[in-house]
């Protein structure tokens, strides 16, 4: 529940805790926010297991699109179509191993550039109508 909320972020709601509620009633402001959360996870297990109890096996599969769904925050396009075209069992493993290189991939050779040469005074410069 407080997984983006750290320490600093901690720090600024008790100083501004303080500010508000003062340091007479701080303390009691705090013991009932510590109630209250224990309360709401509570009541949320008991109907996750009021739900369990009363769908028996298709809880799980509700379940599942859930934990499908969890998943895709963890999504690699390689390993997912190496499951599903190969069945799980990678023909290219190996060769395009970075361990061959040290983890470089060699680098591919770059044409020479041209210099351009400037321009004459009252010269217009090149104009390409498939570019615009």
């Amino acid at each position: 529940m407080f997984d983006s909320v750290g320490w600093p972020e901690l720090l600024i709601l008790v100083v501004v805790g303080l500010f508000v509620l003062g340091p007479e009633r701080l303390p009691q402001a705090a013991a009932w926010l510590g109630r209250t959360v224990r309360q709401v996870k509570e009541y949320a297990t008991g109907a996750r297991e009021q739900i369990r109890s009363e769908l028996g096996p298709e809880f799980d599969e509700l379940r599942k699109p859930l934990e499908d769904l969890r998943g895709i925050r963890n999504f690699n396009p390689r390993t997912a179509v190496t499951k599903h075209l190969f069945d799980g069992e990678n023909p290219l493993d190996g060769i395009f191993d970075d361990t061959a290189t040290n983890g470089h991939r060699p680098e591919a050779p770059k044409p020479p550039a041209e210099q351009p040469r400037p321009l004459s005074p009252g010269e217009r410069p090149p104009y390409d109508s498939d570019a615009t």
